[in-house]
Parts: structure tokens; sequence; C-alpha cells
């Protein structure tokens, strides 16, 4: 009996051992709702830009832990899993990644620590080369530390099943390391504060410049950290400059120019909804040849509210390719249409230009292929920006222009657009930017429907009737 009453102690000082260890107490009580929406997050390339001390590493060193000990509690586990953890440096790797990994993972997990220097006896005073982690599985997992420094030569060979950036590598190591996640199709994850400004993170990542469909990021803040006290969060920021703050506190990228529209951010981006139709409004369109012709169609509500809800963007195309397109996404819509079965569209003046090549132009062409376009728009740069501005925020009250999620050109054109010289931005992928500008430009005020009596009613359906309507 005393025998078995040893055994049970025993097992309730390691349960009460496992409790109070730091992955088991990991967002338990206080939680870090960024940190967690990363961590449910399937996508393949999935990045966290925040601030110094806003939790970020520690979404990187528990993501590695997890998916090495196989129990990762919303991704589909293996045994034997092969990753790498990427630090710039060998003593940034020491100071950083490697501290947190030891601290979270559990030493009754590790198999072996193979050291670059110093003692296995005390690996978080020397640099790690690589862990052998206890697979709960039964087979054993492979964390390997790596360090930019050592340049892309050294990043080849391997087959992982993921790769963790610790702060941001440079272009040629990431693209080395997405073709080591390949034949597994593993992943790779990023935990970085963008101190180095609109570097190729910004275009690939932020700015998802490929459209991939695997890219998903988040920006944490000091205020995201519970752990954190509002007093010191508010003490620190008084002893740094506008810019630092950006990158130092909010995890958010800076450059010398700043965004036209800094007021845009997650609560203007909605997920697509059945929008009644007689919400629908317009389409505009900025003309493109070799550059992208950008179409939206924009609905708006009786509050004023503006949602621009489907896109069509896309280069090296005709103006009858164009028309099409622009059809087909009506149709799918059930968009409004002229007495004569046109679709109306508000287009850059530039459109009623001919050129040497053509005897027609690209406002006739699109007539022609039932798109009739209306060039006298707005195209005051100063007035229109100030319009979208009031949209994305207004002084009082919540946001009036929203975004569908699809809409993904459009979004990525206002994380990019940028102030340049004399007060005007920069004339660089910007064609849904200036579509949305005629569109917000010449937006009038939009009155409540009036009730129509039931005679009403009836004589304007005879009247589509006799015009051969049957609507």
């Amino acid at each position: 009996m005393k025998e078995i009453l040893k055994q049970i102690k025993k097992i309730e000082r390691e349960q009460l051992r496992r409790q109070r260890s730091p992955l088991a107490r990991y967002n338990k009580g206080k939680v870090h709702l960024k940190q967690m929406s990363f961590h449910k997050c399937l996508k393949r390339n999935r990045w966290v830009f925040g601030g110094n001390r806003s939790g970020k590493t520690e979404c990187g060193a528990v993501e590695t832990v997890w998916l090495a000990r196989g129990n990762h509690p919303f991704r589909r586990n293996k045994p034997n899993i092969s990753c790498w953890v990427v630090s710039l440096s060998q003593a940034v790797q020491r100071e950083v990644a490697q501290q947190k990994i030891l601290y979270y993972l559990d030493p009754l997990w590790i198999d072996d620590v193979v050291m670059l220097t110093g003692s296995k006896g005390s690996p978080a005073n020397g640099v790690i080369d690589y862990i052998l982690v206890k697979n709960v599985f039964g087979g054993t997992s492979k964390i390997a530390f790596k360090s930019c420094e050592a340049g892309r030569e050294k990043f080849q060979g391997a087959s992982l099943d993921f790769v963790w950036f610790d702060e941001e590598p440079p272009k040629d190591v990431y693209d080395e390391c997405k073709m080591r996640v390949l034949d597994r199709q593993g992943h790779i994850f990023g935990t970085m504060t963008p101190l180095k400004g609109l570097s190729w993170v910004y275009d690939e990542i932020y700015l998802n410049s490929h459209n991939s469909k695997e890219v998903w990021c988040v920006f944490m803040e000091w205020a995201d950290n519970p752990y954190l006290a509002v007093d010191e969060i508010n003490e620190m920021s008084k002893s740094m400059s506008a810019d630092m703050l950006q990158s130092r506190r909010f995890g958010k990228f800076t450059c010398g120019q700043g965004l036209v529209y800094s007021e845009f951010g997650e609560a203007n981006v909605i997920e697509p909804f059945d929008v009644p139709y007689d919400w629908q409004d317009a389409l505009s369109i900025d003309p493109g040849l070799s550059n992208p012709l950008s179409c939206h169609w924009y609905a708006r509500d009786y509050d004023g509210n503006v949602y621009v809800v489907a896109e069509h963007y896309e280069a090296d195309k005709t103006v009858a390719y164009h028309a099409e397109k622009i059809r087909q996404i009506s149709n799918s819509l059930n968009w409004k249409r002229t007495k004569c079965g046109n679709i109306e569209a508000l287009c850059d003046s530039a459109a009623n230009q001919r050129t040497l090549n053509g005897q027609k132009s690209v406002a006739e062409l699109f007539a022609e292929n039932g798109i009739s376009v209306n060039t006298c728009v707005n195209k005051s740069v100063y007035s229109g920006i100030n319009k979208v501005k009031a949209l994305l925020k207004p002084l009082n009250g919540n946001p009036k222009l929203f975004v569908f999620a699809n809409c993904v050109n459009m979004i990525r054109e206002f994380k990019g657009y940028l102030w340049g010289a004399n007060d005007s931005p920069v004339k660089r992928d910007d064609h849904a930017m200036d579509e949305l500008r005629y569109y917000c430009a010449n937006l009038a005020e939009r009155k409540q429907p009036v009730q129509k009596t039931w005679v009403q009613l009836d004589k304007e359906r005879l009247s589509r009737k006799l015009r051969g309507y049957n609507l």
C-alpha cells in the first residue's frame, strides 16, 4: 500500500510539474488573441509583423516546439519532423530564438543536443547546431539552427517540413528555404520587426504582390500583449519618435514618403455578402493595355456606406476581352443594366483618345462591346483623395468605405500607395486607386427610395411590358 501511495504522489508531482511548465501555461488565463490567430491559421506562408516585446517571437518558438513534438493543437501532426530555425547571426540565435525554444522545450523531451560552440550540458550559453526532440508518435524530430550570415549556399540540399525565420532574412535565403519545403509540401513562417523599410517582405508578403492564396500576415503591437502594463506602454511611447513608434511599437513598415491612405486598415476589409439589388451603384474603370485594366463594382446603402464588391484586374488584354470579363462578373452579380441592355461605368477621360494605331477610342470600343462608359469624371487628385480618406475613417463614427476581401488587387494597392514629391502620389501600381478616386469624387447624395403605390408599380410594369422588357 505504501508503494502504491508513493507512486500516486509521484504521478501527482509530475502532473503538477507539467501543468506549471511554460508550454502548458502558454495563452492560458491571459490570452494573446493575435498569437492564437497565428497558430490557428493554416496557410503555408505566415508572418507576424510585431513591435519589440509584442509577443511575436513567442509565436515562432511555440509553433516550432508544437510541430516538432507532434502535438500542435490546430495543424495535422506528423512524426520525424525536420525543420530549420533561421536567425540573422549566431549571436542573435543564441540570445533570442534558441533561448525561447529551450524555454518552451521540456528537458525530458530532448534526446540530444549537438553544439557548434559551448557545452551540451549548458546549451543556453553556447551556439546550438541542432536539437533532437522526442516526437509523441514515437519518432525523433530535428530542430536545426541556421544563420543568414553564412550565406545562401549553406541553405542548400535539405528537405524540410517547415522553416521559422526569426527576423527578416535576405531575399536569396528566403527563396532557397522555400525550395527546401517544396517536396514535403511544407510551410514557412516568420516573426519580425520591420526595421528595413519597404524591403522585399513589404512587397511579397504584406502587399502579397503575387496574390498567393497561401500568404497570410498579422500585425502585433504592445497593446496586444496582455502581459505588458498600460503605464509602461504609455511611458515608453512618449520617448520615441513617430517613425520609431510605427516600427518598434506597432510593427509597421515605414518609409520616407508615407502612405497616402494611412487610414486604411482591417476594419475596411470585410467578407463578401449578397448585396441587395437596390444598393448597386456604379462600375469604375481605369483602362490599360500593357498596364492592368482595373474595374470595380461599387454599391451604396442608404446610410451612405460604400462597398467595393467585385473586381476585374488584368494586363495585356484587348478591350473586347475586358468587356467580356466585365459582362461575366456583372451577370454573376445580377448587376443592373440600361434599357438598352448595356452596363454603365465611370471611366478615365483618357479613354476618349485615339491612338495612331487605331481609328476608334477605348470608349468607343467599350460601347461596341456593351459597356457604356461615362468619361466626364472628376479627376482632381487632391479632392478625390480627401473624399476617399473621409470615407475610410470619418472624423466621427465608423468607417464608411468597405472592400470585399476578394478584391485582392485593390487591397494590395491601398497598402502600397505612397506619397512622392510635390505632395503627389507616386505613379506606380495605382490603377485601382485611380478608379476608386473617380468613383468617390463623383458621389452624389443618395436619398431613400420613395415608397410607390400599387397603382404606380402596375403602371411601371405595363410600361416595361409595352417596351418589350419582361421585368
